[in-house]
């Protein structure tokens, strides 16, 4: 089994060990050694990266309490290695957890729910719990997590003897056997975990929910702590500035300013539909009133302009077309007609134009591939 010197020391950023064992493997050679200070990756925490001899350190795993290393290039067995974490990560996923302890652990304490799942992921640390909370009840729990991190308490982690650990009231996810090592945060939680920590709270420096959402007949909880939660900050600080520009509105004031934008906007988009709309009529009154069929060429209409361009058309003539795109690119098109049921052209349409699309009796839409003298040629001969 390896010594696990993460566990005695989660500020130990270099070490050496002797190589115990290298084998090809998926992604490059998997290599062990007698101690690491590599933690692997487990119970919602990533495996660190880093250094090991003259080779990248790219993933870490545990099996039968056997740290395995993948590494891009293979290490001489028997020889000793040097060591060294990519901190900078590693004291973030420190900062991620600890506070992830102190959320979990006050949101047990005030509400009795337990924390059934648990991801460091890319954007954010989540947390999903077994029951509700309101919006109020995690802001409370905020303020309380932080002024956890305010007190700079210091962060225990321990192997309890088996009869203090039967009597410990603590978290724990699933039923454990053997050896149990308990975190601690005075006041927040006590929880059996074997990941990394900080010494004390106040190195999380703030820990900050963004948001949550229910989540299988609980809620899920997104957050983020320490470098994470400053940069978080950073970038939607630079936005909501950009933003405030943009709109002439105070930082304060974005939330009222769109919802005016999007008024403003929506009676534009209904003024420009009723122009649209007229436009439609006037194009279609030049249609020659009784026509077999009218079929229209449109430069960069969309399905929706197409649909309500085309039913214009249908009460000047008996089947009408309107399509819009190239050659090259391949037709959007809109068929219809207030006389006939148009399904059997469109299905005829799809067949000779590698087309696909469908609709009602009244009016078939899709997209079709062909050039346009062919498109012409096709409705003078069926229509």
């Amino acid at each position: 089994m390896t010594d696990k010197l993460y566990e005695e020391d989660a500020y130990l950023r270099e070490f050496e060990a002797e190589v115990t064992g290298c084998v090809p493997a998926e992604g490059g050679w998997l290599v062990t050694l007698d101690r690491t200070a590599f933690y692997p990756e487990g119970g919602g925490q990533p495996a660190d990266t880093g250094t090991l001899g003259g080779a990248r350190v790219l993933d870490v795993h545990e099996k039968e309490g056997e740290i395995l290393h993948t590494t891009d290039a293979p290490l001489p067995v028997g020889e000793r290695a040097a060591g060294a974490i990519d901190w900078e990560a590693r004291f973030s996923r420190m900062q991620q957890h600890t506070g992830e302890h102190i959320v979990s652990g006050i949101i047990h304490r005030l509400f009795g729910l337990d924390n059934v799942g648990f991801h460091m992921g890319r954007d954010a640390v989540t947390i999903d719990l077994n029951g509700e909370l309101t919006a109020d009840d995690l802001a409370r729990v905020e303020r309380l997590a932080n002024e956890a991190v305010w007190e700079n308490l210091p962060v225990g982690a321990e192997y309890p003897a088996p009869e203090e650990l039967a009597s410990l009231d603590y978290r724990s996810k699933k039923e454990l056997t053997g050896r149990v090592r308990i975190v601690t945060v005075p006041g927040s939680d006590v929880c059996a975990c074997c990941g990394t920590h900080v010494r004390r709270t106040g190195e999380i420096g703030v820990i900050k929910l963004l948001t949550s959402q229910r989540y299988k007949g609980g809620v899920r909880v997104w957050l983020l702590c320490g470098d994470r939660a400053l940069t978080d900050y950073n970038e939607k600080n630079a936005q909501a500035y950009a933003v405030s520009g943009m709109l002439s509105a105070k930082v304060g004031e974005l939330a009222g300013a769109v919802e005016r934008m999007q008024a403003e906007n929506d009676a534009l988009k209904l003024r420009a539909a009723r122009l649209q709309e007229e436009l439609f009529r006037y194009r279609a009154s030049v249609v020659e009133e009784g026509a077999t069929y009218a079929l229209l060429f449109e430069d960069a209409m969309e399905p929706p302009a197409l649909r309500r361009f085309c039913l214009a058309l249908c009460e000047r003539c008996g089947v009408a077309a309107v399509l819009s795109g190239s050659e090259r690119e391949g037709w959007k098109y809109a068929a219809g007609s207030a006389h006939s049921d148009v399904r059997p052209l469109g299905r005829e349409l799809n067949a000779a134009f590698s087309g696909r699309g469908g609709g009602s009796p009244e009016l078939v839409q899709g997209t079709l591939s062909g050039s346009r003298e062919e498109i012409e040629n096709f409705f003078r001969s069926r229509v």
